[in-house]
């Protein structure tokens, strides 16, 4: 356990090695940056709920990577996510919000999850392709997708897209591998055929057009 600054932001959720870019702002935040720079870099970051004004119980620990502070004292920082915490209690709120907190941590992972996380892997490709053959804008994967099932569960739940701030924070609160992996293909799944569905759509109008 250890306290932890927390940095409420509303529908963002932060997985473990993903990058994330902040503009700081507010004098609160401003204060809490120094605090943290002058310390180990690390502050908490937890999903805010604007409709029912409340916190996320699960966070994770983001690390300053690069900073910049303008003349007015605003900043922009990139930070990189770390481990996932819960947190325990509010121990401060002024002039930032501090927390007491635990590291969370995947179950011990008891069977081979190779064939899911290919699963995985095949429906991500299917949506990037889908996606790009509707928009007309082709693209592609990165080179440097994770291989470990777990670190590929985490970077997925970091780049699922559209309004799915409650998903994202599910996957985030799952401790097993498998749990979160399966989830992820079904989401990744519904998408593939919704996109597979729109592309015969496409492609049977455009056959009309030029009929």
């Amino acid at each position: 356990m250890r306290e932890l600054p927390l940095f409420p932001l509303p529908d963002v959720v932060l997985f473990p090695q993903e990058v994330l870019p902040l503009h700081i702002f507010e004098h609160r935040y401003r204060i809490m940056l120094r605090t943290v720079l002058e310390g180990d870099r690390r502050f908490g970051v937890v999903r805010w709920d604007p409709e029912t004004k409340s916190m996320a119980t699960i966070g994770c620990c983001a690390e300053i990577l690069q900073h910049q502070t303008q003349e007015d004292d605003r900043s922009n920082i990139v930070t990189l996510g770390q481990q996932r915490f819960r947190v325990l209690n509010i121990t401060r709120e002024t002039p930032f919000m501090v927390g007491m907190v635990s590291w969370v941590e995947d179950e011990p992972v008891v069977d081979d999850l190779e064939d899911l996380a290919d699963e995985v892997r095949k429906a991500l490709h299917d949506v990037v392709d889908l996606s790009g053959k509707l928009l007309g804008n082709p693209s592609t994967l990165p080179d440097d997708l994770p291989d470990l099932p777990r670190e590929l569960s985490f970077w997925i739940g970091g780049h699922l897209g559209g309004p799915v701030a409650d998903q994202q924070q599910l996957l985030l609160e799952m401790t097993s591998t498998a749990d979160r992996l399966q989830r992820e293909f079904e989401l990744l799944d519904h998408t593939r055929r919704q996109l597979a569905a729109r592309t015969v759509l496409q492609d049977t109008l455009r056959d009309l057009d030029d009929a």
